[in-house]
């Protein structure tokens, strides 16, 4: 029988009881959707999926993102990504470097992720401490904690965001792989406008939807007026008391809410501490709130 395990206060919790391998329950599936809203990170630990059986749980809560990238994925499988710092015959076998600074899943894209998970396969670990935490900020809570005259300030304004500002920012560090991104690949993903703020399609609240990986500035206002007001909304979801990390195992299943949260990766490992990871994006495309009514 599932089990949702919360501990404390806001973001994460573990769901027990469950063997995703299987074939699961319509109540199961509307009970994990209802704990995502609720929770915004989900952990099922001790999971052991194949790439085939993890696309299709994460196809039951949305249409499946094939990334712009188009590299490092199961094979036969473009909606399952490799996410590995590791190497085989010299060469690498997925993205080493994936989600090193705080932004959101497919905020870049006109049709917005509903969420993301990771399977752990391999976990770095020194002296016995996993290490590369996955880190999430809790953008229901920065909503509610604005002042009333930000809140009417914001509310209705949209972002631009960009694909190419995440990517550039990534291949500027040192020792980057990354290639430059091609005109195909740029115009599969122009820049897209997004609201600041959004109803939430599960909980019905609203939320701030602005991560720096991807926001460049705010449509209709001076380039200075959009910076600041940029700088602000940063600056406060950027508070500690917004901040949940994972830390991982090997086995765990990690589900996010890619409208309620931001996130972070954690690069705290070498490239002699193994790491190896599938990820799936779910698109949101189904009707929420009914499927949780």
């Amino acid at each position: 029988m599932m089990r949702v395990v919360h501990e404390g206060a806001g973001l994460g919790a573990r769901i027990e009881g469950l063997d995703l391998a299987r074939t699961l329950e319509v109540a199961d599936f509307r009970a994990i959707l209802r704990a995502l809203g609720d929770y915004g990170v989900l952990c099922f630990p001790r999971q052991a999926l194949e790439p085939d059986a993890l696309a299709a749980f994460g196809a039951h809560f949305g249409a499946l993102e094939i990334n712009v990238a188009n590299r490092f994925h199961a094979p036969g499988l473009p909606e399952v990504m490799i996410l590995s710092n590791m190497e085989e015959n010299g060469r690498a076998i997925g993205f080493a470097d994936a989600g090193q600074d705080w932004h959101t899943d497919l905020s870049y894209s006109a049709e917005i992720a509903l969420a993301t998970m990771l399977h752990a396969k391999r976990v770095p670990v020194r002296d016995g401490r996993p290490l590369g935490d996955t880190q999430f900020r809790d953008m229901h809570r920065a909503w509610a904690d604005l002042p009333a005259a930000m809140k009417a300030r914001i509310d209705g304004l949209e972002a631009v965001h960009d694909f190419a500002k995440f990517w550039d920012m990534m291949r500027a560090r040192p020792g980057s792989a990354r290639k430059p991104l091609s005109p195909r690949q740029r115009e599969e993903r122009p820049p897209v406008r997004q609201p600041l703020v959004r109803v939430h399609p599960i909980t019905g609240k609203k939320v701030l939807y602005c991560n720096p990986g991807y926001a460049v500035r705010i449509a209709g206002l001076e380039e200075n007026e959009s910076g600041a007001l940029l700088d602000t909304l940063f600056r406060h979801q950027a508070q500690d008391k917004y901040l949940y990390a994972h830390r991982w195992s090997e086995g765990d299943v990690l589900m996010w809410d890619d409208i309620g949260t931001t996130h972070n990766a954690v690069a705290d490992y070498g490239p002699d501490e193994p790491r190896f990871m599938y990820r799936v994006q779910m698109l949101a495309t189904l009707d929420y709130a009914r499927l949780v009514a």
